[in-house]
């Protein structure tokens, strides 16, 4: 995994690293600072995307959210991550839910949810 998609990942997930930049090479694994959420584990792989993901993370930040308070959540995470190299692809909204599909750098898809 590229070094900016990690980057952007981190950024994401806000978890701490279990290892320092000049000592990731092949993988780094991030965990919530508060022991409470899961691990992401990162493994670098020397192909190329050829197909769909194999693993699609969706990023919780309108837990509990309708609406139009929903989707200004979402937007508003979805614009802190365009500049750290995500693409947003499309904005999902019925009235009621929302979900934003997006790719990083190397363009593996998430969806802000």
């Amino acid at each position: 995994m590229h070094a900016r998609v990690t980057g952007t990942a981190q950024e994401l997930a806000e978890f701490k690293r279990s290892q320092p930049p000049e000592e990731r090479d092949s993988w780094f694994a991030c965990s919530d600072p508060s022991g409470v959420g899961p691990r992401l584990y990162f493994q670098r792989v020397p192909e190329g995307k050829a197909a769909k993901n194999r693993l699609h993370l969706d990023v919780r930040v309108g837990t509990g959210l309708v609406g139009e308070e929903r989707l200004a959540a979402l937007e508003a995470e979805c614009a802190r991550l365009l500049p750290l190299g995500a693409v947003h692809m499309r904005t999902l909204y019925d009235g009621h839910d929302s979900c934003i599909p997006m790719m990083d750098i190397e363009g593996n898809e998430f969806c802000i949810d």
